[in-house]
């Protein structure tokens, strides 16, 4: 490629737009423009680095027996009315009309359209296992596009579902794909990538995990154990509570006007807030009674975890003038559960000595004893952990970091074979259910993970097996001689094994090495008189790990030896 054709211009100044390090160098090397929120055009830099990336995921998803289709990016809406989520995903989902008034949707996610392929072409056990994948273009309604290419609206994703005939076989499948992700992330060159357990959340299923790339611009926390590496999402984060100790008193009811919040009562009682028990009240999706979950004063809800145990999504609720309970004043003790639901986190379990609403507005109860007060209690764990929480596997400490999403897995189970009637015929003769696996990365993401994981001050620091280019030849202007043919000559051995960008324009050295850096190729050839007229050239890696002078006529054996060490670094 000459430079000198290159479409996109490269340009030095901060874009007011962008705030991550990959979107500023991302627009400033000329690699994408915006047409609208969320949405961009890829000029030829990023397509480079976008198809070395499909290359790499693709070996690795054949590898384990994947078998590339495509599916439609428009789908009848009726698929999705069978698995329910037509009605159940919210405005992400773009639905619209054909001119016969049927339903379609843009597809954000193809679990329906693997299941109505799968169903029609494995109907027996001697069929599976199997899997199929794709790598296509999907839409999302992203509330909040940000970040350039790390929250977009319209993406490119490479997207698996596996379909198997006992969990077992999911299990052994699910770590080989596990596996294949770790080495599509290092052979992309973003080894820091870390798999944390997560939330399956719409995609549905029992078990998921997250491949992160922790980095501050990152939208998820991650929870991280500083002994023993414990990582997760805090969507399941759990810990360990250090024990409060709390003198056993007997249960009293206490005057406590216009005090309707833990903070308030806290400072009442001279507590702290761990000493306290909270209500915090839900609306459940289709249900019309309340949720009433009861956790320690200190703690918040985790909305995943409870969207979890009632497999249906909550909201705040609102409603306060037409429900009897005494809103700023719930408490578990002799409240009336009739028109309710309640949910105890864990954290009370064995708690003494509590303070809770009294059920009656200006009240409290002092001295709860959940053993002694309350009836049978099933605690489950719906709270979100606290940075400097002790770790659930060890004695270490949590902490937070950010983290950018680049890839997921789920188990899926039955949640879409079942629903939408796929069955096959065992070798008993009997009609069975296939289970469910699905695997995913952003393609688009894993560009900018890649950016914002390896940059300096200048543009990115491409890892040599996704660079646009390999080598990038800069051809410095002289008065004494025409470098550009010198520079051609090196340009048309090297372009026979090699990607080879060739800095033809006659620009200023400052302007050809600015431009050099945010093209960020690993190898670069520099081309100057001083050197020239020696008989030499120069080679320097965008990693500034490797300068040398070489003689003109050893490029290209240099330049291969320095591409396998890069390669080898991976």
């Amino acid at each position: 490629m000459l430079l000198s054709k290159l479409l996109g211009e490269r340009f030095k100044e901060k874009p007011q737009e962008a705030k991550s390090i990959s979107h500023i160098f991302l627009l400033r090397g000329g690699y994408i423009r915006q047409v609208a929120n969320g949405l961009f055009t890829m000029l030829l830099p990023a397509q480079k680095v976008k198809v070395n990336i499909e290359k790499i995921i693709r070996e690795e998803m054949n590898k384990i027996d994947g078998q590339e289709v495509i599916f439609p990016v428009v789908l009848p809406g009726e698929l999705w009315q069978e698995s329910g989520r037509f009605e159940s995903v919210g405005s992400e989902l773009l639905r619209m009309k054909d001119r016969t008034d049927k339903d379609l949707v843009l597809g954000m996610t193809h679990e329906e359209a693997a299941v109505h392929l799968a169903r029609s072409e494995a109907k027996s056990y001697t069929q599976y296992p199997f899997m199929i994948y794709q790598i296509q273009t999907k839409f999302r309604d992203e509330a909040r596009s940000r970040g350039g290419l790390i929250r977009v609206r319209e993406f490119t994703m490479k997207d698996a579902y596996s379909f198997h005939t006992s969990n077992e076989d999911l299990d052994a499948y699910y770590d080989k794909c596990l596996k294949a992700y770790n080495e599509i992330y290092r052979r992309t060159g973003v080894p820091e990538v870390v798999c944390v357990e997560s939330d399956s959340g719409m995609m549905g299923g029992n078990v998921s995990h997250e491949f992160m790339l922790l980095a501050d611009i990152g939208e998820d926390t991650i929870v991280v154990c500083d002994t023993c590496g414990y990582m997760s999402n805090m969507e399941v984060a759990t810990g360990k509570l250090a024990a409060v100790m709390k003198e056993e008193k007997a249960i009293e009811k206490i005057h406590t006007p216009k005090m309707n919040t833990i903070a308030d009562i806290a400072k009442y009682f001279g507590v702290s807030e761990e000493h306290t028990l909270k209500a915090a009240v839900y609306n459940v999706q289709d249900k019309s009674e309340p949720l009433v979950i009861f956790i320690r004063g200190d703690l918040q809800v985790n909305i995943a975890k409870v969207q979890k145990i009632v497999k249906a999504a909550i909201t705040p609720y609102e409603d306060y003038e037409n429900c009897d309970l005494a809103f700023g004043f719930i408490g578990p003790y002799k409240m009336n559960t009739d028109k309710v639901t309640v949910i105890y986190d864990k954290s009370l379990k064995d708690e003494t000595n509590l303070i809770c609403g009294g059920n009656e507005a200006d009240y409290h109860y002092s001295g709860l004893n959940m053993n002694r007060d309350l009836s049978a209690i099933e605690y489950v764990d719906v709270a979100e952990v606290k940075e400097g929480q002790c770790c659930p596997n060890c004695n270490g400490k949590l902490t937070f970091k950010r983290g950018i999403e680049v890839g997921n897995i789920f188990k899926l189970g039955t949640k879409y074979t079942d629903v939408m009637k796929m069955t096959y015929v065992d070798q008993d003769g009997k009609s069975k259910t296939p289970i469910m696996g699905c695997y995913g990365i952003g393609v688009g993401r894993l560009i900018a993970s890649a950016i914002e994981a390896h940059h300096d001050d200048y543009g990115p620091i491409w890892p040599i097996s996704i660079a646009p280019w390999q080598v990038h030849i800069c051809a410095l202007k002289s008065k004494t001689m025409d470098i550009n043919v010198i520079g051609a000559e090196i340009y048309g051995k090297l372009s026979q094994k090699f990607e080879v960008i060739f800095d033809d324009r006659g620009a200023a050295p400052g302007v050809q090495f600015a431009d050099a850096d945010l093209l960020g190729v690993p190898v670069r050839i520099v081309l100057g008189e001083k050197n020239l007229k020696n008989g030499n050239v120069e080679i320097v890696t965008r990693d500034k790990s490797i300068k040398k002078l070489i003689a003109k006529e050893d490029v290209y054996e240099e330049v291969a030896s320095i591409i396998r060490e890069l390669q080898q670094r991976l």
